[in-house]
């Protein structure tokens, strides 16, 4: 038993070091990395169980440095469980991919929705319609929002969409082709908001096709373009920043390192210590791909994500912003 322990701690510790070594760096990882990012966690701890049980030293000394090498993309979130004071207050976001923009669905139900999260700011992606088989088309509801959001304003760009309560500061500006910033008047400074959607990283379909591979590294290349036209844009952006959305991306993918070292993940603010976004509509959510980011002097109160009622595969991201 002992030895059996040892072999799968080792067997564990090869797969770890591969996916430490590849994973952001070789497109085909990105199916690889689509496990649960808890998994990184979970399994060396069952590893580090049986060695503690079986008394293998050496299987114990790997689970548990394999435990704290994969830390960081476990996805769990410890200061979660540290106590907090009275949140605090300031500009009311709310970030969220709508699933294709209520297609099929009530939309007087959607916009109650929307209008009930009672934000100062939406940020709100995949402002287009689709069906299976990765056809999208345009669509074009700007005279309805503006009807149930008087007196906010409307950026629409990259099938996404912002409103603010506050004034732009210029005009919207597409980043990549699937995102959007929009900068706003905020007292008396701005505030560059990001609207992210990154490309999912593949079709559901037979993996033993060539199509599929063929399909996922043309996906990646898409991934790798988005991600370097938001890099390039934060980098040369002197205000404030609050970078939100859907970037398809968990903890355990390497992609998320891209975002540059001077952002704060807005996690920190989390009460949840397993903070997951995705599938909204599963009663286990294992997958945070949503996520917030700020900078240059902006930083978030309060974080939470808020059921989406059913009509979305992803939760509500909602923020506190202070600049």
């Amino acid at each position: 038993m002992t030895a059996m322990v040892l072999y799968c701690a080792l067997g564990w510790a090869v797969f770890l070091a591969l996916h430490l070594a590849l994973n952001g760096r070789w497109w085909p990882w990105l199916a690889v990395s689509l496990l649960p990012p808890v998994a990184l966690a979970l399994v060396p701890l069952a590893l580090l169980a049986a060695a503690v049980v079986t008394g293998g030293r050496l299987a114990a000394a790997l689970a548990g440095g394999c435990l704290l090498v994969a830390w960081p993309q476990n996805g769990i979130n410890l200061r979660g469980l540290l106590p907090r004071g009275p949140e605090e207050e300031g500009l009311r976001l709310v970030s969220w991919n709508t699933q294709h923009w209520n297609q099929g669905g009530d939309p007087d139900r959607f916009y109650a929705f929307l209008r009930a999260l009672g934000a100062d700011v939406y940020v709100l992606q995949e402002y287009l319609n689709g069906f299976e088989g990765g056809e999208v088309w345009d669509i074009d509801d700007e005279e309805r929002l503006r009807a149930a959001f008087p007196g906010h304003h409307l950026a629409v760009d990259n099938n996404s969409v912002t409103l603010s309560r506050f004034p732009p500061a210029g005009p919207p500006v597409p980043v990549g082709a699937c995102s959007l910033r929009v900068d706003l008047r905020v007292g008396d400074g701005v505030l560059s908001t990001y609207n992210v959607h990154i490309p999912v990283q593949l079709t559901v379909m037979n993996p033993l096709r060539p199509a599929f591979l063929r399909d996922m590294r043309r996906r990646a290349a898409a991934r790798d373009r988005e991600y370097a036209a938001l890099v390039a844009d934060l980098r040369g952006n002197p205000h404030p920043v609050l970078v939100t959305g859907d970037f398809n991306t968990s903890a355990a993918i390497g992609d998320i390192r891209r975002m540059p070292r001077s952002l704060r993940d807005a996690i920190g603010a989390c009460r949840a210590v397993l903070p997951a976004s995705w599938n909204a509509r599963a009663r286990l959510r294992l997958w945070r791909i949503d996520w917030a980011f700020t900078g240059g002097g902006a930083r978030v109160g309060s974080y939470r994500f808020r059921a989406a009622e059913g009509l979305s595969d992803h939760l509500v991201q909602e923020l506190t912003v202070t600049v």
